[in-house]
């Protein structure tokens, strides 16, 4: 998980696979089929531990603000733990040769697409519970947090600091009053 997490999947090589984990090619291929789905198995365990925290900061929060905002603190806590590869496995694990590895960028593209529609869902609930106006643009609301989210994985990848990164989050939150504020 580290390897792809820190290389992505096109640069992690089966030697690098093989040599990290002390087996040789025909072992991986008997133990996980392919490349590409020990990439999938990989991407699933970093999602339900470290990659999940963000999830869950969304939907545990007593407010959709603070959901949004523990989210993206969440995030800069987990891009930026000592040891650890820095970032976003899901972001930043991408094949930029689409094309030829299409099966996983489109897995990763769907995992993204998939935390939007769970901050949209959230936002939804918040129009439900009387959070949010009911005019609020949702959609436009969804993808700005998915795009600051996903731009702190980015950030945290080019050795921005935790301090740095939360208070990019904190700026991100001074945009929610007015961007979901009634009219």
């Amino acid at each position: 998980m580290d390897l792809f997490w820190e290389k992505g999947y096109a640069s992690t090589s089966l030697a690098d696979l093989t040599a990290a984990m002390g087996i040789n090619a025909p072992s991986l291929y008997s133990a996980f089929g392919s490349k590409e789905q020990l990439f999938r198995d990989a991407v699933a365990l970093y999602s339900n531990g470290e990659g999940g925290c963000t999830q869950a900061e969304l939907l545990r929060g007593p407010t959709v603000r603070a959901g949004i905002e523990n989210m993206l603190l969440a995030a800069a806590r987990a891009g930026t733990q000592p040891g650890r590869p820095r970032g976003c496995m899901i972001v930043l694990g991408a094949p930029t040769n689409a094309d030829e590895h299409a099966p996983v960028h489109k897995m990763l593209c769907d995992s993204r697409r998939h935390a939007q529609a769970l901050i949209l869902q959230r936002l939804r609930d918040a129009v439900r519970h009387g959070e949010l106006p009911a005019h609020a643009d949702l959609p436009a609301l969804a993808a700005y947090y998915a795009t600051v989210l996903h731009g702190m994985a980015i950030q945290a990848r080019d050795g921005a600091s935790r301090k740095i990164l939360q208070q990019s989050a904190r700026l991100a939150m001074l945009a929610w009053d007015a961007l979901a504020a009634p009219a």
